[in-house]
């Protein structure tokens, strides 16, 4: 995997997004949050369009991956600047995936949606740094998340979220990070 050595990468394997409404199979979390959804010919498409709106409510870029019976259906089913790699099998009886389409960035990340990505300690301390959190700090989490959403810029939330994401130690869904036989 082309970040599995990048000291400043994460992966994780179903990634939570907008606590538990949906899961990507895997997220490549570094200067982006770049989601990676898998379908293959077993698979069907029904929860792709609810996958969809909360992907595209959370993630810098998404590329979703599909086997070849679904992928003129997928280029329908998701927005324009997602990505779509169509996954064939090698001669060899590896895959061999093609760019049907690049991902591009997210044009309408939903600042919201990307501070539920914290846990509730971690948005009261970046509420406490920007000096707003005392009004909300004995509140329930929804409230802290909206009055984050509300107060703070977009670029500070992702930035925060991609950093508390990084260095975490207690995630259970992280990949560990893995060595090419060196």
């Amino acid at each position: 995997m082309r970040y599995a050595k990048d000291p400043d990468t994460r992966i994780f394997e179903e990634l939570g997004l907008r606590h538990g409404a949906a899961r990507i199979d895997l997220a490549v979390v570094n200067g982006i949050i770049h989601g990676i959804e898998l379908k293959s010919d077993k698979d069907n498409l029904k929860r792709l369009p609810h996958q969809a709106t909360i992907y595209s409510s959370v993630l810098d870029k998404v590329t979703l991956v599909v086997g070849t019976r679904h992928a003129s259906e997928a280029i329908k089913l998701v927005p324009d600047w997602w990505g779509i790699k169509v996954a064939t099998v090698g001669s060899r009886g590896g895959f061999e995936f093609s760019d049907a389409r690049r991902a591009c960035n997210n044009p309408s990340v939903d600042p919201l949606s990307v501070s539920k990505l914290l846990w509730r300690n971690e948005a009261l301390t970046l509420l406490d740094e920007l000096s707003e959190a005392d009004c909300v700090r004995h509140k329930p989490r929804a409230f802290i998340y909206a009055h984050l959403a509300a107060i703070a810029d977009s670029a500070l939330i992702r930035e925060r979220v991609r950093y508390q994401l990084k260095f975490r130690t207690a995630w259970r869904s992280a990949l560990p990070q893995v060595s090419d036989g060196d």
